[in-house]
C-alpha cells in the first residue's frame, strides 16, 4: 500500500513520512535501533535513536555513536510522526517501535520474548523489562521460532536442569562449560543459576556486557576470571563462554588445568534433537530470549492488529496461520533473526 507507515527498502525497514529507518542493515542517516544484537544494530549510521537503558550496551558494541536515548513510553515527534519505544522483553533495553501518523498506528516489534504459558506483561526475563502489548492497526512481528514445535518449558524447570548438571559435574571435580551468546543469554543465565553451587567465571566478551548490565542496575552474581580460579575451584566452577570462543585458548593449557570440562549449550535451537547432537556437546538446554509459538500468538492477539507483517524467521508458516485466523497478513523478508542461530552477539 502506498500510504504504509513502514515499507521494505534495500537498506531495511523505512518510514516514508518520517524519513527514518528501523534496524537498517545498511548505513543510513537516521536509524531507530530496537536493541543491540549485531543483526539489528549496525555501525555507521548518522544518528541513532534507542532506549536510554540500552545506551551502555550499544556503545560497548558500536563505539562512539551519536545516540539519542528515550525512556520507555516517552514520545517524540519527527516530521509529523509520533514515535515511542516500548518494552520487548528480549534483552536489556530491547524495544518495540510505535509509530503514529495520520490516524494510523503501526508497531514494529524488533525481537521479543514472553512466556508461552503466561499473559503478555508478565515478566519472563529478570534482566530486562517485560514485553508490553501495544495496541495498533498494523503489527510487524518477528517469527524466529514461528513453528508449533517450539514451546518453551517453564523457566524454573530449565534452570533446575542446569543447576543439577552443574552440581553433578562439581561433585565429580569436573568444570561445567556453558556456551551462551555473550549479550542477553549469558546475563539471563547468570541471573537464573544457583551461585551457591560453586564459583562462576565468564569469558572476557561476556564480562564486558555484564558491566553494562550492572551499570544499568541489573543484579547479577559475582563472576571471576578463569585465570583467578585455583585448580580446586575450577573443578567446581561454571564457565560461561560464547560458542565461538576458542575453548583451549580461553581455558589455558596449564599443567594444572585439571579434567576436561563438561560442555553444554543454552539456546532455543536446542529444542531440535539434531542440534542437541552437535559435536562436542554433552548437553543442550532449551532456553530462548525469543517468543515461542504460543507466545507469538498471544503477543499478536494482544495488539488487536487487523494487519500483521511477519519478518525474520518462519515467515511463510506464520503468515498462513494468521490468514487462517482471518487477519490480513504478509511478510517483510529481512536478514534478521540470526542471533539464536549463529554467534553474532
Amino acid at each position: 500500500m502506498s500510504d504504509d507507515l513502514v515499507v521494505l527498502r534495500p537498506q531495511g525497514l523505512y518510514c516514508p513520512p518520517g524519513d527514518f529507518w528501523i534496524d537498517p542493515w545498511r548505513r543510513v542517516d537516521r536509524a531507530i535501533v530496537t536493541h543491540a544484537h549485531a543483526d539489528h544494530a549496525r555501525s555507521g549510521h548518522g544518528h541513532y535513536l534507542a532506549t536510554a537503558v540500552s545506551a551502555g550496551v550499544l556503545r560497548a558494541r558500536l563505539g562512539d555513536i551519536r545516540l539519542q536515548g528515550l525512556a520507555y513510553g516517552e514520545v517524540i515527534e519527527h516530521h509529523g510522526v509520533r514515535v515511542s519505544l516500548h518494552p520487548a522483553g528480549h534483552v536489556l533495553g530491547s524495544a518495540q517501535v510505535r509509530l503514529e501518523h495520520g490516524g494510523r498506528v503501526w508497531v514494529a516489534s524488533g525481537d521479543y520474548h514472553l512466556r508461552g504459558d503466561a499473559p503478555p506483561g508478565e515478566a519472563a526475563n529478570p534482566t530486562c523489562d517485560a514485553f508490553e502489548p501495544v495496541r495498533c492497526d498494523t503489527f510487524i512481528t518477528e517469527s524466529t521460532f514461528g513453528l508449533p514445535i517450539y514451546r518453551w518449558r517453564p523457566e524454573a524447570e530449565v534452570f533446575g536442569q542446569i543447576d543439577a548438571w552443574w552440581r553433578d559435574n562439581a561433585a565429580a571435580g569436573r568444570p561445567s562449560l556453558l556456551q551462551a551468546y555473550s549479550f542477553g543469554k549469558a546475563q539471563r543465565l547468570l541471573a537464573g543459576v544457583d551461585p551457591a553451587v560453586g564459583p562462576i567465571a565468564v569469558h572476557p566478551t561476556v564480562d564486558a556486557i555484564n558491566r553494562a548490565y550492572r551499570d544499568a542496575g541489573v543484579d547479577l552474581p559475582a563472576t571471576r576470571r578463569i585465570d583467578d580460579l585455583s585448580p580446586a575451584e575450577r573443578g567446581r566452577a561454571l564457565l560461561i563462554t560464547p560458542p565461538s570462543a576458542r575453548q583451549g585458548l580461553w581455558l589455558g593449557e596449564r599443567a594444572d588445568a585439571g579434567p576436561e570440562p563438561a560442555v553444554a549449550f543454552a539456546s532455543g535451537w536446542m529444542a531440535v534433537r539434531s542440534a542437541r547432537r552437535r559435536p562436542g556437546l554433552d548437553r543442550g538446554f532449551v532456553l530462548s530470549d525469543h517468543a515461542d509459538w504460543p507466545g507469538l500468538q498471544r503477543a499478536i492477539a494482544a495488539t488487536g492488529a487487523e494487519r500483521v507483517i511477519v519478518t525474520h524467521g518462519q515467515e511463510e508458516v506464520m503468515v498462513r496461520w494468521l490468514r487462517e485466523q482471518g487477519l490480513d497478513a504478509g511478510r517483510f523478508p529481512t536478514p534478521y533473526g540470526q542471533d539464536e542461530a549463529s554467534d553474532n552477539d
